[in-house]
């Protein structure tokens, strides 16, 4: 193509992606600093009606816990992504039971809850664990020796001894459950200092991989695809606006300045970062299907220098922790897989035949009573006997393959429960479930920012759940275009 058709070509991929690329620049920069927003909330009634709580739905129950008080009869307590609520076995009736725990959406995002034998409540959110204080009827945060930006995943008891899990540590304490000790997990017979390249790739993509800085470089890539939209938006609205003026005898000196500047800055700065700026794109355009699934099955070595490369060997790998009371153990899921560990200190030992688990990690381990486990994730919810090394599907009873699931699968599971009566509650992520009926005045919770911005990121506020396969992937291939086009536009024509 000449210079020409490259400049057409530049031109409508541009203003077709401009305004996805100006949110996917705005709502990239608010994911980068999560906890910075996570006090900060939108309402529900603003955004479309998919977004609004039903039966359940997107998270809103996650578990419960039977809560046993010497205060009160003994009650239910409904946990998930909007915090914690009391009700009885009926569940007819739902209260508040957030009294103590920070302000935010995000901040009362809760992970798991138990109670220890000695009745003690505690609750682990993703930032903080709290202890609840029956005297004053509100939350206390418990002090843990971990780093400021380890998140926590679960929390877990065998009746005594409760066991915190952080996504790179275990937190350990006894009774009375006054101080913790951070347990880095030895590494398992069959440890290769490999992760996922999937991993690389996203931590990669938001400058994760380089820490603090490398977030802020990243940041300062989505300020330049701000000023580019905008001032590309410029070269081609005030020409326009220039040539009416001309033709009433007006010359437009103002606007034909704006133009000027625009038009040198766009060419200049476009094609001074258009390393960066693809790498941007390319990465971000590997995390969603199809490319994302290939890259979630292969291995590389973690790069030195980076935040992957760390002498503990479960760095950010931990996703939730249970007492196995059949076998007298400890449970791990991780992103390398199940293990068990006969205490938390003691080497963990990789498990066989494990049930499917979404990439994204498991949202239900719940015991059945039996020895066995159900284990529900994005993939579905799956039956485990890690004695006899059985995985059989909870909804159809029919074995499965050890594999790694897809984001998202026919059932996906975001909770449970066996609190409510004799039928279990299976809740699904976005159907919810009919067997536990949901309070209307729950329905239009608050969301966070940092979740917005992950729904704005992903493309599902304008396509629902379809954009997680086609949306991030086209656009992808779109602004690629985008940028070729304008680097070629950019390059002196041939003798």
């Amino acid at each position: 193509m000449n210079k020409a058709q490259w400049r057409r070509q530049h031109k409508w991929s541009g203003i077709i992606s401009c305004f996805f690329l100006l949110m996917f620049s705005v709502s990239g920069i608010i994911l980068n600093h999560r906890q910075a927003v996570s006090d900060i909330d939108v309402s529900r009634s603003l955004l479309p009606g998919r977004y609004s709580y039903s039966k359940w739905n997107g998270g809103l129950l996650r578990g419960s816990v039977r809560y046993v008080s010497d205060h009160a009869a003994p009650s239910v307590l409904v946990y998930g992504n909007s915090g914690i609520w009391l009700t009885d076995s009926t569940g007819r009736s739902f209260a508040d039971f957030n009294r103590g725990l920070p302000a935010g959406a995000d901040n009362r995002q809760v992970r798991g809850m138990v109670q220890t034998a000695d009745s003690t409540l505690f609750a682990a959110t993703i930032f903080d664990l709290y202890r609840y204080d029956a005297q004053s009827g509100k939350w206390l945060r418990v002090s843990l020796p971990r780093p400021d930006d380890e998140k926590l995943t679960d929390v877990a008891t065998d009746g005594k001894t409760l066991v915190v899990a952080g996504r790179s540590n275990l937190y350990v304490s006894e009774p009375p459950f006054k101080s913790f000790r951070k347990v880095q997990i030895a590494a398992p017979a069959d440890y290769v200092e490999k992760v996922t390249l999937f991993r690389t790739i996203w931590t990669l993509h938001s400058g994760a991989l380089f820490g603090l800085p490398g977030r802020i470089f990243v940041d300062i890539i989505g300020v330049i695809f701000i000023f580019l939209s905008i001032t590309g938006i410029i070269c081609w609205l005030v020409p326009k606006h220039i040539r009416r003026k001309a033709l009433n005898g007006v010359k437009a000196m103002r606007s034909m300045h704006v133009f000027g500047f625009s038009s040198r800055w766009h060419r200049n700065i476009g094609a001074g970062t258009i390393v960066l700026t693809m790498a941007v794109v390319i990465t971000g355009w590997c995390l969603r299907p199809p490319v994302l699934v290939l890259l979630a099955l292969n291995k590389v070595p973690t790069l030195p220098g980076t935040t992957l490369h760390s002498d503990n060997p479960w760095n950010d790998k931990l996703r939730m922790v249970r007492y196995d009371e059949s076998r007298g153990d400890w449970l791990l899921s991780t992103s390398e897989g199940f293990y068990a560990l006969s205490s938390p200190d003691s080497m963990p030992v990789k498990q066989q035949q494990t049930p499917p688990v979404s990439v994204m990690g498991l949202n239900v381990m719940h015991p059945d009573g039996q020895g066995r486990w159900l284990c529900g994730s994005f993939s579905g919810m799956y039956v485990w006997d890690p004695g006899q090394g059985i995985s059989l599907d909870y909804f159809t009873g029919q074995p499965v393959r050890e594999v790694s699931g897809p984001p998202f699968g026919k059932r996906a599971v975001s909770g449970y429960s066996r609190d409510f009566g004799p039928v279990p509650v299976v809740v699904e992520y976005n159907d919810g479930t009919d067997v536990l009926e949901q309070p209307a005045e729950l329905s239009h919770l608050p969301m966070s920012l940092w979740a917005v911005a992950l729904e704005i990121h992903n493309g599902r506020i304008y396509f629902g759940p379809l954009a997680t396969y086609v949306f991030v992937f086209l656009a992808g291939l779109i602004f690629f275009w985008c940028l070729l086009s304008g680097w070629k536009m950019r390059k002196p024509r041939s003798k």
